[in-house]
């Protein structure tokens, strides 16, 4: 008998308050079949960029979906930067981000993976789990 393939879709936003500023981490992963929320993630980052926080965010939901043994995954971010680097459009020139690239890049393995840009007001779940972590962290 064959396990059935679990199939988890993440909203993953990430902040700072200053660019760099103090910063926050926030991500739902939700299972695609019965839209149940399976986990909510909360990170305080410390002082860094809005683009490294974002990048810390989905790292955390692909660690989590990691977790739960996810086969197939959809992330929806609505840094439309990093979709475009996941994707492989946009090369990334930056250092501090391309550590955080390849360290997503290795939590996608040989899963199937897609990336989603999606407008900010469809990801208030995370935004407001990023913006708690970044009030708890001041």
């Amino acid at each position: 008998m064959t396990t059935p393939a679990i199939s988890l879709i993440t909203y993953s936003d990430g902040g700072a308050r200053g660019n760099p500023g103090p910063a926050g981490a926030g991500a739902v992963v939700i299972d695609q079949s019965s839209k149940e929320v399976l986990a909510e993630i909360s990170l305080y980052l410390g002082e860094t960029t809005n683009n490294q926080a974002e990048y810390r965010a989905l790292i955390a939901a692909l660690g989590k979906a990691n977790e739960l043994n996810a086969q197939s995954i959809t992330c929806y971010l609505d840094s439309e930067l990093i979709v475009e680097q996941m994707k492989g459009r946009y090369k990334v020139k930056n250092p501090g981000l391309k550590e955080l690239y390849l360290q997503a890049i290795a939590l996608v393995g040989l899963k199937k993976v897609s990336f989603r840009h999606i407008p900010r007001e469809q990801n208030s779940h995370a935004d407001r789990l990023a913006n708690e972590a970044m009030d708890r962290g001041r």
